[in-house]
């Protein structure tokens, strides 16, 4: 019997590469026909590899995912990959196509797989009034969810959620959690630009803070804002070039 083909259409390199070790360990008899980073190349791939299964990424650069998907319909049986919630229920509840959300959860991800295996003991559907339903619903600003960060031999993805601040070191930024300090390569100004500026809020020329982090606002013995977080003991300044912002408040 022949293995099913996969493509896998993800703009984003560590998490790519995360989906594919995860399918390949949940579901070793499918082969991995093609991995790309935009919709341009996973059409190409669509048509050079015909494979049964596309997971494709929502938003991606060139074509979307919902395009590369119009042109799949009646083709091929397909996963969306998503950080956004409004996408990934409704087309669940259209019962044609399946999900996944991330970051990526291996039970979530067994569970598409179990559904894809039923699927694909029938034809691909025709997704073309599911694709209507989608293109129409708004979509949020792209944001970053997580940053991939490396200690030791391991690669971790950690959430927005779990940053308390970051810290300019020279060339890298201190990504600060509760418990723990990663570096990262990038510099300060572009990690902040990819932030939501309503919750990652630049208090110093070289600190930027998680609002959802602070725990309270104090004035030193001279006058200057210094922040409180609720889990590092560390107190932030504030300059004055940035003090404005939480006068508003």
């Amino acid at each position: 019997m022949k293995r099913p083909g996969v493509l896998i259409a993800e703009d984003e390199a560590l998490l790519r590469a995360e989906l594919r070790d995860a399918l390949l360990q949940l579901w070793p008899e499918i082969e991995i026909c093609a991995e790309v980073d935009n919709g341009f190349e996973a059409l190409a791939a669509l048509e050079q590899h015909r494979p049964q299964i596309l997971f494709l990424d929502i938003q991606m650069p060139g074509l979307t995912g919902l395009e590369v998907a119009r042109r799949a319909s009646g083709r091929a049986h397909i996963a969306f990959v998503t950080a956004h919630d409004q996408h990934a229920v409704a087309a669940f509840e259209r019962g044609v196509v399946d999900y996944v959300l991330k970051p990526i959860s291996l039970p979530r991800l067994a569970l598409t797989v179990d559904r894809l295996k039923e699927r694909l003991l029938g034809p691909p559907a025709e997704l073309e009034q599911l694709l209507e339903v989608l293109s129409k619903l708004p979509v949020p600003n792209r944001y970053l969810r997580w940053l991939s960060v490396v200690r030791g031999e391991e690669i971790r993805l950690v959430t927005t959620e779990e940053i308390c601040y970051l810290r300019s070191t020279d060339k890298y930024t201190a990504v600060v959690t509760a418990d723990a300090e990663y570096l990262v390569a990038t510099a300060l100004k572009a990690l902040c630009e990819q932030l939501d500026p309503t919750t990652f809020v630049r208090v110093h020329r070289g600190i930027v803070v998680n609002l959802n982090a602070v725990r309270s606002l104090h004035r030193d013995f001279r006058g200057r804002l210094e922040i409180r977080l609720k889990q590092r003991p560390e107190i932030l300044p504030v300059s004055a070039a940035h003090s404005a912002y939480f006068k508003q408040l």
